[in-house]
């Protein structure tokens, strides 16, 4: 189903080849930023008035702050024909792997991206002997948060409960240790 290869910026990161034969989960290159904003702005651009406007900005970074948290952690990309739709980045933290910046264009929902994207970042995790995955997500964004339960993730208590005035909640996932 899947084809893996490795790639030189996160070493055991790799890359998915997805049942579509014209769309790739893969690491993102500093080429990839404007992209990625671009998807995180049209993603994001429906519930801007939800946000405050300093909760937005940090939500939805421009392709600088795209390139600053490439130096932080792998960040992903979706591409279908050619085109980044999809993206979501992960940072090793103490407590476990810490989700960030995910995000679909509206035009690429239904594909299965999100879901992909999640598998790559578990897999990232389980690499690096993780026990657990988490994130935060406004409790208004009703799609995201469907999909991070389909894939295993409950609510969880503490984590922020607001970011810059926006409300927040925790989400974890409890991975398995491999031997």
């Amino acid at each position: 189903m899947y084809e893996r290869r490795a790639r030189d910026a996160w070493p055991g990161a790799g890359f998915l080849r997805c049942r579509h034969a014209s769309t790739v989960i893969r690491i993102a290159l500093a080429d990839d930023a404007e992209g990625i904003a671009e998807v995180m702005r049209d993603a994001f651009s429906p519930y801007e008035q939800r946000y405050t406007a300093r909760a937005y900005r940090a939500t939805v970074p421009d392709p600088d702050g795209v390139r600053q948290r490439m130096a932080q952690g792998p960040v992903w990309v979706a591409v279908h024909s050619g085109a980044v739709v999809g993206t979501a980045a992960a940072v090793l933290e103490p407590v476990g792997c810490y989700i960030r910046g995910m995000a679909v264009h509206r035009a690429a929902r239904g594909l299965g991206l999100g879901r992909q994207l999640l598998s790559a970042i578990e897999e990232h995790a389980r690499q690096r002997g993780e026990e657990r995955l988490y994130l935060s997500t406004t409790p208004f964004l009703d799609r995201a948060i469907a999909l991070y339960e389909r894939f295993g993730f409950q609510r969880v208590a503490g984590g922020p409960s607001d970011l810059h005035g926006t409300p927040l909640m925790t989400m974890e996932k409890r991975l398995d240790v491999r031997p």
